[in-house]
Formats: structure tokens, sequence, C-alpha cells
């Protein structure tokens, strides 16, 4: 598993929004969509409202792999499912970061919105 340098674990996990585009299976980005993302420890995270239903995360499962933007970093990562042991930093992480946002964070916090979370990883 590749470690994040701190200077873009910060960057990224600092910023409101991340750009997610995953790769189509004959490697071509798909467009990006606007997300938020996380930090729990030394690692990222995100989550789909929708779930697996989500048409992003859909995406994100052909090659497992695309590319962010975020707090001025841009890079290439690969998608892991995040374990169930990880859901709770994530939850945490999501309270802190986005709790001032009420109607809105209830919803990736939901168990349908917890088995999309995606762990990012640089490549």
């Amino acid at each position: 598993m590749a470690q994040w340098n701190g200077s873009d674990l910060e960057k990224v996990g600092a910023a409101e929004e991340l750009e997610l585009a995953s790769e189509r299976p004959n490697g071509t980005l798909r467009d990006a969509v606007t997300m938020w993302v996380v930090r729990s420890g030394d690692r990222l995270y995100v989550r789909s409202v929708k779930g697996t239903d989500g048409p992003w995360w859909r995406g994100t499962q052909s090659r497992s792999r695309g590319r962010i933007e975020a707090g001025g970093v841009e890079r290439d990562v690969a998608f892991h499912p995040a374990d169930p042991g990880e859901y709770a930093g994530v939850d945490a992480a999501y309270r802190e970061k986005y709790g001032r946002y009420t109607s809105i964070v209830e919803h990736v916090l939901t168990d349908a919105a917890r088995a999309s979370t995606l762990r990012l990883e640089p490549r």
C-alpha cells in the first residue's frame, strides 16, 4: 500500500471538496465529480451518498483507478474498499469536518453510504 507524503495528505485532507475522475476500462478518465473528502489518521476517504448504487462509485469499480484533485494537489490514485473496521474513524472525520452541514452530513453516515467507503491511495 502506497503512503501519502505529509504535504499532500495535509492539503487534500483539509480541502473542502475533491474532484474525482475514475478510469474507464480503456484507461481514459471519466468526467470528474465533486465530493467531500475526509482524512482519518494517515489515510484519505470518500463515500457515495447513494451507496454502491451511486453512478460515480460504480465507475470506480471497472479499474479501481483514477485521478483526484484537491487542495492544489493532483494525483493518480487507486480506490480500495475500506474495511468495516475503518468506518467509525471515517464517520467521526465526516462529523468533525462537515458537521456544520447537519442536514447533509447524515446522508454520508448511513449504512448504504458506509458500504461505499473508498480509501484513496496514491499511485
